[in-house]
């Protein structure tokens, strides 16, 4: 429904028609108010102004506003601070959605849930029953556009930084993923099955969208990870399992029949556990490094699962930026203790045009059967890898 934006220069598409969108009125609506953007995305009703409290506005972030049917966004912090290209401002603004930036934080303490507002998009200011509350400062894009080719300036130094410290930590944790994990008492057999793992990342509905035709036929066990639950619901799929801290996922979704496995962190700590005694649900505890992403890939590998599946998973130092990590150890000790038991789906969608899919079948056939002509010459135990190459040639085809 809405575009990304990948490149300062996109935001001169939306032309003057989409610049007097965002000025020279005011836009009046309800606050809907929330310090953790998904949370309230989850909550929000068309044509609320969303007051969030979010530095670095990710795209994921965005999308969930945009489909919400956000009217305005107030941000307490800065939505873009140039700290590396966060692209969810972009995305709002090329949506015809106003931000205003660095909003008094006091904005949370001053308004209540629900309250009637006035945002002048001149001014940054906002206003209730005629009362000033606070002000800010009105995102435009050309503004947009100079932070963005800022960020990718400073760029290469956050992700020097951000590879120093996935080393560092993963020699601190190598242990805590490289040796056996105990499984919890699972009710889902997944022992030599498919397992598909879809985790809410940038392009994620997309993508499983494109997997229809796996899931019919291979059935995998389908793990969700949080609210990619309610994506799979959507999708007219039933997940087997929910992981996760139990945050972002409804109510609904949690009641749908799944097993439920709270992801508990070393120490102990298992957020999604009141949640699930609050609403009188059984689930599991799971302890286990790293993320719910990683903790769902884990327990699937642990579990004896013959293949493993990922859609939306995050795999780039710009994806765990946005989630507000400094690192990706997790991420990294999780894929090599996998192997050539995982085949990463993210972005299949994007591998061809629906409309010219025709032209690169040829292509892509060849390109499967030499791999797998060259890999079983080379060694005959390497089956296992034959079967995760013809599967993705199937997830490219749409087969």
């Amino acid at each position: 429904m809405f575009r990304s934006i990948t490149a300062a220069g996109r935001l001169k598409e939306m032309g003057a028609g989409a610049r007097r969108r965002v000025h020279g009125r005011a836009v009046q609506g309800r606050a809907r108010l929330g310090k953790v953007t998904k949370v309230l995305a989850a909550r929000l009703q068309p044509g609320e102004i969303a007051v969030i409290d979010h530095c670095d506005l990710d795209q994921l972030a965005a999308e969930a506003l945009l489909q919400a049917g956000v009217r305005c966004v107030l941000n307490t912090r800065a939505s873009l601070s140039g700290r590396y290209p966060a692209q969810g401002a972009a995305l709002l603004v090329q949506a015809g959605v106003p931000v205003v930036d660095q909003v008094d934080p006091a904005v949370f303490t001053r308004l209540r849930d629900g309250d009637a507002i006035v945002v002048d998009l001149e001014t940054g200011a906002v206003h209730h029953r005629g009362r000033l509350l606070a002000r800010g400062q009105v995102l435009t894009p050309e503004a947009i556009g100079q932070k963005l080719q800022a960020a990718r300036r400073t760029l290469p130094g956050q992700l020097e930084r951000f590879l120093e410290n996935t080393l560092a930590y993963a020699r601190r944790e190598k242990d805590l993923f490289l040796g056996p994990i105990p499984l919890p008492p699972l009710q889902t057999s997944i022992r030599d099955r498919h397992v598909l793992v879809v985790v809410r990342g940038p392009g994620y509905k997309e993508d499983l969208r494109m997997l229809d035709n796996y899931i019919r036929d291979a059935r995998p066990v389908l793990v969700a990870v949080d609210g990619a639950a309610d994506a799979l619901l959507a999708a007219g799929q039933s997940p087997h399992l929910i992981i996760g801290d139990m945050d972002s996922v409804s109510d609904a979704a949690l009641g749908c029949g799944a097993e439920l496995v709270v992801h508990a962190y070393p120490g102990g700590r298992a957020p999604g556990r009141e949640r699930l005694r609050r609403l009188g649900l059984p689930g599991h505890v799971f302890p286990a490094p790293g993320t719910s992403e990683d903790a769902a890939l884990l327990l699937a590998a642990e579990a004896g699962a013959r293949l493993i599946v990922a859609v939306g998973t995050h795999t780039h130092a710009v994806d765990f930026l946005d989630k507000g990590r400094a690192g990706m150890a997790s991420t990294l000790l999780t894929r090599l203790k996998l192997g050539g038991r995982l085949v990463d789906a993210k972005g299949v969608s994007k591998l061809y045009d629906g409309q010219d899919q025709a032209r690169y079948v040829p292509w892509l056939l060849a390109a499967a059967l030499a791999s797998a002509g060259s890999i079983l010459m080379a060694a005959p135990w390497a089956r296992g890898l034959v079967k995760a190459a013809w599967l993705r040639l199937r997830l490219a085809l749409g087969l």
